[in-house]
């Protein structure tokens, strides 16, 4: 930031990013895609790190990851097409979002430690602060925030 005092330019401070980082990729389904989304992810918050000087402490990281893997883990496995995975951030918290081209909402389960399997979205709503799921013209979309903590 520069403030202007009598024609001269003076530096105030750092510049802080205004606009959250955002950034999607696209997903075919194949195999590895999985990985390859929590890698982008893991490159998403090392980003956060640098540009926004965001303080993410290690378990907030792994949070982030676990979420972004769920959610594109019932996307692999419940829509017949590819799927999009998009990120948004801050220095306090990060949005994930994953379009596929199903029309069916997912379902969360009761808690049963009996069951194998089908804790995905139990998992995701234990780790972020909001979830949301709704129709989109081209199937749907699910999000979920998940707060970040510094160390």
């Amino acid at each position: 930031m520069n403030e202007h005092v009598g024609g001269a330019v003076i530096p105030t401070g750092f510049d802080v990013p205004v606009e959250p980082l955002r950034r999607a990729a696209h997903y075919t389904g194949e195999p590895g895609c999985i990985a390859e989304a929590r890698s982008f992810a893991a490159h998403f918050v090392g980003r956060l790190r640098t540009e926004w000087c965001a303080t993410i402490d290690d378990r907030a990281e792994d949070e982030v990851l676990l979420v972004v893997s769920e959610l594109v883990t019932n996307a692999d496995r419940h829509s017949n097409g590819p799927y999009i995975l998009e990120l948004e951030g801050t220095d306090v918290a990060v949005t994930v979002c994953v379009y596929d081209s199903s029309g069916a909402l997912p379902r969360r389960f009761p808690r049963d430690p009996e069951r194998v399997g089908r804790h995905g979205l139990e998992i995701v709503h234990a780790l972020a602060t909001r979830v949301t799921v709704e129709r989109v013209p081209v199937g749907k979309r699910v999000s979920a925030v998940v707060g970040l903590y510094g160390e």
